[in-house]
């Protein structure tokens, strides 16, 4: 095994047996019922090193096939210190994402540091009541409006920040690009000391948002835990802020995510929301807007470079938009409509690739799937490539194929198959702001330059977001002015 896979895998294992067993709890003893096949491994440990080595080396795919051809597509395992039952496919996802004896169960890392009060951990009447503000920022007669906004924050940052360079490293600048794009439409920050600030503190949030959360002075955990205190401040002073605009009238509704919360009240006149609440979930919108675009996009252009043919009839779409396009003139709601082949391509790219690889419920009851017992108090587990790359229900997965999104009526595949924005009640409410970001995004990208990788190693690895080799280098050139 390569040194330094395993230097990586030490570093993780320490601090996750440390933590693990200070936590562990012996198995709550399940009611009558089967339980799944399988096993639950070594005490504490289960197969949480496993998955993560695969995970790191792009194997985690291979890791739950080999699982399923054993076991079948229900089976018990023990991940992270819990007892957990890895459910597959689309009936199993139907069930995870829609069963109301399942809660989303995050790392306890992300509830320390994002806060108890977000989207993330709520649930019944207080996740619908911030869904619902959340989905107020971001209903199409308000999405309309951030167009502009966000055309002006790519073109500005192209210009600074790809222009004129003979290469680049994507995956940074696209984070970078997502998180001034996000700040600004959550807090209206423009590109300053402060907003610089900001990036630095959730640069390091995010560092230490998937760690073991051990609160050592050395650890990632404890350094993000910081950063997201004085993230937290920061957020708390535009929030004052901005609620005196408001009163002076000298902001609105539509101005940005803090003002819309802040405006938001129930029937009585009360404020829909506390102080405390939209802290927390500016905070997950945060995480939320620039990380998951910021892979996608960057994935996209990966893909881009080896498959001129898709390439070409993405730069055709974009030239027809230009073409009716003064100068400088901005893009709008109605030019984004129009550029379906690209999204297709941005969805092809999130089913190979998809940013989050699958995530946990936790049953608050006794409950049966297929036949079998999940005792309460365990975890669920699924994983967005079982379906992505199923032979059977997407045909031959391991070939690029837009084509396969082009009847967006049919859903291109069968309920709960394609789960790159998750589904039921917690279906990302962001996705319609993503589809926005991105096609803007690659409407300039493609129109002004050409690349090809700087590596022939195309690889990436998860941790736990997919990353490509080095941040995916790129030889760059721009195009002439059309």
């Amino acid at each position: 095994m390569d040194s330094s896979l395993v230097l990586a895998l030490i570093a993780v294992a320490l601090p996750v047996l440390l933590h693990l067993l200070t936590r562990v709890k012996k198995p709550r003893r399940p009611a009558a019922g089967k339980l799944p096949p399988g096993s639950l491994g070594l005490p504490v440990i289960g197969q949480s090193l496993d998955l993560l080595r695969a995970m790191r080396a792009n194997t985690a795919e291979r890791w739950i096939q080999d699982r399923i051809h054993r076991y079948g597509p229900v089976s018990k395992l023990s991940l992270f210190g819990a007892p957990t039952v890895l459910l597959t496919g689309p009936a199993a996802n139907k069930f995870i994402f829609f069963s109301s004896a399942l809660a989303l169960q995050q790392p306890r890392s992300v509830q320390r540091i994002l806060g108890d009060k977000s989207i993330l951990e709520l649930m019944g009447a207080d996740h619908k009541r911030i869904r619902g503000a959340l989905a107020e920022f971001l209903k199409p007669d308000m999405l309309k409006l951030y167009v502009g906004k966000i055309d002006g924050e790519v073109r500005r940052h192209l210009d600074e920040c790809w222009a004129g360079r003979r290469s680049v490293t994507v995956m940074p600048l696209m984070k970078r690009l997502t998180f001034d794009i996000i700040s600004l439409l959550l807090f209206g920050l423009q590109r300053s000391p402060l907003q610089d600030e900001l990036a630095g503190d959730f640069a390091q949030v995010m560092d230490g948002i998937w760690a073991v959360p051990v609160n050592l002075p050395f650890t990632a955990f404890s350094r993000s835990l910081r950063a997201s205190a004085r993230a937290r401040r920061l957020i708390a002073g535009i929030l004052r802020e901005t609620r005196a605009k408001l009163e002076r009238g000298e902001a609105s509704r539509s101005s940005d995510l803090i003002a819309c919360l802040l405006s938001l009240t129930d029937d009585s006149g009360a404020r829909l929301l506390s102080e405390d609440e939209i802290v927390d979930n500016s905070m997950v919108a945060l995480v939320a807007g620039h990380d998951t675009s910021s892979i996608l996009m960057t994935f996209m252009v990966r893909h881009l470079a080896n498959d001129p043919d898709t390439l070409a009839a993405m730069v055709q779409e974009h030239e027809e938009i230009a073409k009716n396009k003064g100068d400088g003139e901005a893009l709008d709601w109605e030019d984004l409509a129009k550029l379906k082949y690209t999204w297709r391509v941005a969805l092809e790219t999130l089913r190979v690739v998809p940013p989050i690889f699958g995530n946990f419920r936790r049953a608050i009851q006794d409950i049966e799937f297929d036949g079998y017992l999940i005792p309460k108090g365990w975890q669920v587990f699924w994983a967005a490539s079982v379906t992505h790359m199923d032979a059977g229900i997407f045909h031959e997965p391991a070939k690029f194929d837009p084509s396969r999104f082009e009847n967006q009526s049919a859903a291109a595949a069968p309920p709960c198959s394609f789960v790159a924005f998750g589904g039921g009640p917690r279906f990302c409410v962001g996705m319609e702001f993503a589809r926005i970001e991105t096609l803007v995004t690659m409407h300039y990208l493609v129109r002004r330059f050409r690349w090809k990788l700087c590596s022939k190693n195309d690889t990436f690895a998860r941790d736990p977001m997919p990353s490509p080799l080095h941040g995916l280098p790129i030889e760059l050139e721009q195009k002439a002015s059309p």
